[in-house]
């Protein structure tokens, strides 16, 4: 398990919406790293709240049901160690945001799980739902080291 000293100090996950991949991205990274690391999420544009997302991250107990969809412009802070972006709209954004700034910019491509409403039951979409924040889970526990937390 690393250490918080091999973790960046700050996180910032950004996705088009902020309503889906970024909350739970930085709900899992805040959740396994405990305090040890600043994790926020923002998006190109502010979505509404993911009743979904809410749902498949309280099935492995992180609480993402304050979260308020917010935009890269509206960060009080934009002092971060790795900006991990999760759509080409965030990625390109993120590049523009830190040309002139020393941070690393990371791009995880992940599916957008907002293309399964309206295709399929609740149990269905709830399933995709499920598959992306399981993907983002396993992604962030091999990058940042850190174990612990519900087997997804």
């Amino acid at each position: 398990m690393a250490g918080a000293e091999d973790l960046p100090g700050a996180v910032l996950f950004a996705c088009t919406m902020n309503s889906v991949r970024s909350p739970m991205a930085a709900g899992i990274l805040a959740y396994l790293a405990g305090r040890g690391v600043y994790v926020e999420s923002a998006g190109v544009r502010a979505g509404e709240q993911d009743p979904f997302v809410v749902a498949v991250m309280n099935e492995i107990g992180i609480d993402v049901s304050k979260h308020k969809p917010r935009t890269l412009k509206e960060l009080n802070d934009t002092s971060f160690d790795l900006i991990v972006s999760l759509s080409p709209e965030a990625h390109h954004s993120a590049l523009e945001l830190t040309r002139t700034m020393a941070v690393d910019v990371e791009y995880w491509p992940t599916i957008d799980a907002t293309v399964m409403l309206g295709q399929g039951n609740r149990d269905q979409t709830l399933e995709y739902y499920r598959g992306v924040r399981n993907q983002l889970f396993n992604k962030i526990k091999k990058r940042f080291g850190v174990e612990g937390g519900p087997t997804v």
